[in-house]
């Protein structure tokens, strides 16, 4: 049996119940042959229930080399799709040229970098779920307003519909985690594009909620802004307060400031 290891932050699900609930959150109705890419699948116990779906083309990411072991042998059926490694730095388009699908009980400690690596490849992840810990789930999920609205928000909600699906407690995975779990579902959007620079628009988003307690006007003001946003409502308002849309706006009143300072 694969020990859980803290440096890789596993705590492995043992209830056959929420594994169930997990995969089945997973759409994959009117589909044939879906690309499905599972990340940390530890000892199986989506893998198990995800091979039993015969609508689902199945790869799976393991960077510990003891579960890729386990999974090899109680799992044959994987043969040449178990990919040894870290999906950070993994090149996806090795395993699926096109469009696919995530799902996993994700590693506790770098749950916010998976997310980041999903809005790198958000013309092709198509939809994610998974269980992680209930704090980042509600910070993902949080809509503006909420005391917990932040970073991550505003840029997976750009391009993702965000649901909080259901907690999941302690006691249902070895080791037992300190914290609570949740299950969420990231659903890609129809955006295609934002109406201002996307470089210029994360990194706005991250300055504003660098100092998330000043209003924008105070929080921006050593980018040297352009003037003519000293009327701009939306400058007197908290981060937190910022719909998606509203920092799209911002973005570009930015950019259309700075325009017209050059000339």
């Amino acid at each position: 049996m694969v020990k859980p290891k803290k440096f890789l932050g596993q705590h492995f699900l043992k209830e056959p119940r929420i594994a169930e609930k997990i995969v089945e959150a997973l759409d994959i109705t009117g589909s044939t042959s879906v690309p499905v890419l599972e990340i940390g699948p530890g000892t199986g116990v989506l893998t198990r229930l995800l091979l039993e779906k015969k609508d689902i083309n199945l790869h799976v990411v393991e960077i510990d080399r003891e579960s890729v072991a386990y999974l090899a042998q109680h799992y044959p059926q994987l043969h040449n799709r178990i990919h040894e490694g870290d999906f950070l730095t993994m090149d996806t388009r090795a395993i699926f040229p096109g469009a696919f699908k995530i799902i996993g009980n994700f590693p506790y400690n770098i749950s916010s970098q998976i997310f980041f690596r999903v809005l790198e490849e958000r013309e092709r992840v198509e939809e994610v779920v998974c269980m992680l810990q209930k704090e980042v789930a509600d910070r993902i999920c949080a809509s503006h307003g909420n005391k917990v609205y932040g970073i991550l928000s505003v840029l997976l909600q750009a391009w993702y519909r965000c649901e909080n699906l259901f907690k999941v407690s302690p006691g249902v995975f070895n080791p037992p985690p300190k914290v609570m779990s949740a299950v969420i579902r990231l659903k890609r959007n129809e955006r295609t594009k934002l109406d201002c620079d996307e470089a210029r628009f994360q990194s706005i988003v991250k300055q504003a909620f660098q100092k998330r307690r000043k209003t924008l006007r105070n929080a921006l003001k050593h980018l040297n802004l352009p003037g003519s946003l000293d009327t701009l409502d939306l400058m007197d308002k908290r981060p937190e307060q910022l719909s998606v849309e509203d920092f799209i706006s911002l973005t570009r009143a930015i950019e259309q400031g700075e325009n017209v300072r050059r000339i």
